[in-house]
């Protein structure tokens, strides 16, 4: 008799549950996935008890770079500081410490308030730095050469002209 005829055949009362779980896949012993870091009751992933991480990957998790792997390169290219000293991509973060990052065209300077160590939403991720990165200077506004209508097409003296202030030739 197999196993399902003889759940079938025995008492309600006596029954097991089934399946049973030793072995089967549906009942897993352990949590699996991107929940499976998540201890003593915190509700997003990757916010466990955590002291210190890389700073490679804190940079990744909180969405200063795209990849793990720019985090990693920019350390080893001297693009990050952690506290004013270049920093490898193992140097380690603690709340507190200060990071220089330079991303893109702009140099980032914030202040690590929580370790995370996965990659989270974008709103949980900025409330675990500080951004100290001073404003942008204001750019200059170029004003734009116009023409007086009704002038017409510039002459071939007017066009040197143009060229020379224009700094083309």
């Amino acid at each position: 008799m197999s196993r399902v005829e003889e759940y079938f055949t025995r008492d309600v009362s006596a029954r097991a549950k089934w399946p049973p779980s030793r072995g089967h896949l549906r009942f897993r012993t352990r949590p699996r996935g991107r929940c499976a870091d998540v201890r003593s009751g915190d509700r997003v992933p990757g916010w466990a008890a955590v002291e210190s991480t890389r700073v490679d990957r804190w940079l990744w998790a909180v969405r200063l770079t795209k990849t793990r792997p720019d985090a990693a390169a920019a350390c080893r290219g001297g693009h990050v500081r952690v506290n004013d000293r270049p920093a490898k991509p193992a140097t380690t973060v603690s709340p507190g410490d200060e990071v220089r990052a330079r991303v893109g065209d702009r140099t980032r300077t914030v202040e690590v308030v929580r370790v995370i160590h996965k990659r989270v939403g974008a709103a949980d991720a900025a409330t675990c730095f500080i951004d100290r990165t001073p404003a942008p200077p204001p750019e200059a506004v170029v004003p734009v050469a116009r023409r007086e209508r009704g002038a017409g097409r510039p002459t071939k003296r007017d066009r040197r002209a143009l060229d020379r202030l224009r700094g083309q030739f």
